[in-house]
């Protein structure tokens, strides 16, 4: 059971499901129905159940949005929907065990009640939580900021998600987070918390050495707030690049993958430095499929974080960084979290997590002069240790655990 799941943006379960069947497993998935088609490619020969619980689009869908976030904050209705379609089909198949993906509560409730109903034990999977963001990001959609009504629903969300979460944390068998950080809290509610990183499926994600026609910069992913990923110390490196003249927008371009509120965003910051908007592309958000090639086309793969503690994100390491690895290109992180990611980052040799504009300057500047000079990058990152973010090793961590911990019961 999981909060999302492919066509939508559900990748660590859409990876694990695939490769759990290649290794003999049947995994039976309830989730709810999103209107994306982003990895549409992990659909196949899937058993899915998409429960639709509000319209998505136009202006219906932000109003049966709004209903349905209130209506689940009083009442829990999404909870109480799955566990119902999930008990049906549980009296179809016969389970070893449940596995329940989320990147904040929802559908935690569900499964419990639905381990409790059945005996079966229960595995916690936490993609992301409440008290890695620096402010009301984890809510997906903007509340109405009506009398500071936003605050309060915002507030008493967190407080409600919050305790619910970590009451099933200690009833669960065994949960698995996303990084170290995520361990070290999640551990306070349930000790059997073991790390499980995102990773890159090696079928599709694989290093291509070629020489592009131009030298691009290239970023996947969205936006949520600059207080999460600050992409400042980027543009003060290319206002200084394109001063100094040695970069021009006929050769140097960075292209931004993003949808449209990320892309707001970011013109919004790119006007801090006049000029350097011309170095700028935006040809929109696009399929997993695609991903592969757009990195294969860049000479630098960018990241877009912020520094790490009480006021900045704590422990976000992307699927798409993960990705990014497997290709073997440089890797340009900014502002560097000095936690997590640039332990990784440093640790495999892939790239720069920069403090200040100036060392991302020199960076994008020598590989810049390598590209121009027309010689090929030679990657020297550490190939075994990215090997164990595999999809494929992924899937071996989740089945030791299922065996392991006696959790399989057949």
């Amino acid at each position: 059971m999981c909060d999302l799941f492919p066509p939508a943006f559900g990748p660590r379960m859409g990876y694990l499901c695939k490769y759990l069947k290649l290794n003999g497993w049947h995994p039976v998935v309830v989730t709810e129905d999103v209107n994306e088609n982003t990895y549409s490619f992990l659909c196949k020969d899937v058993d899915v159940t998409y429960i639709r619980y509000y319209s998505q689009s136009g202006l219906a869908g932000k109003i049966t949005w709004g209903w349905s976030f209130l209506h689940d904050m009083l009442f829990g209705n999404k909870d109480n929907r799955m566990y119902r379609e999930a008990l049906h089909i549980m009296k179809k198949h016969q389970f070893d065990l449940i596995l329940c993906s989320t990147y904040r509560t929802f559908p935690m409730k569900a499964s419990w009640r639905l381990s409790r109903k059945s005996g079966l034990p229960l595995v916690i999977d936490l993609r992301d939580i409440i008290e890695q963001y620096t402010g009301t990001e984890f809510i997906t959609h903007t509340i109405p900021k009506i009398f500071g009504m936003d605050k309060i629903i915002a507030s008493r969300f967190k407080k409600q998600n919050l305790k619910i979460r970590n009451k099933i944390l200690h009833e669960a068998s065994c949960v698995t987070t996303v990084s170290p950080w995520h361990v070290s809290v999640l551990s306070t509610y349930n000790k059997n918390t073991i790390l499980i990183y995102n990773g890159y499926d090696p079928e599709l994600f694989y290093p291509v050495n070629k020489k592009n026609d131009k030298f691009i910069i290239t970023y996947t992913g969205r936006l949520l707030s600059t207080a999460m990923r600050n992409p400042d110390l980027l543009l003060k490196a290319i206002d200084r690049l394109a001063n100094d003249r040695i970069i021009t927008p006929g050769l140097f371009r960075v292209r931004w993958l993003v949808d449209e509120q990320s892309k707001r965003t970011i013109e919004h910051e790119t006007l801090k430095y006049p000029g350097i908007e011309i170095f700028m592309d935006y040809p929109g958000y696009k399929p997993a499929s695609e991903i592969p090639n757009a990195l294969h086309d860049s000479e630098i793969l960018l990241l877009l974080t912020n520094k790490t503690g009480e006021n900045g994100p704590k422990g976000v390491m992307t699927t798409k960084f993960f990705e990014s690895l497997a290709v073997g290109k440089p890797i340009l992180c900014v502002r560097g979290d000095e936690g997590c990611l640039e332990e990784v980052i440093n640790r495999t040799k892939a790239g720069l997590s920069a403090h200040h504009a100036d060392e991302a300057y020199d960076f994008i500047k020598t590989h810049y002069l390598r590209w121009q000079a027309n010689q090929l990058y030679e990657d020297n990152s550490d190939k075994e240790e990215i090997k164990k973010f595999s999809r494929a090793a992924q899937a071996q961590q989740f089945i030791e655990i299922f065996s392991n911990y006696g959790l399989v019961t057949t």
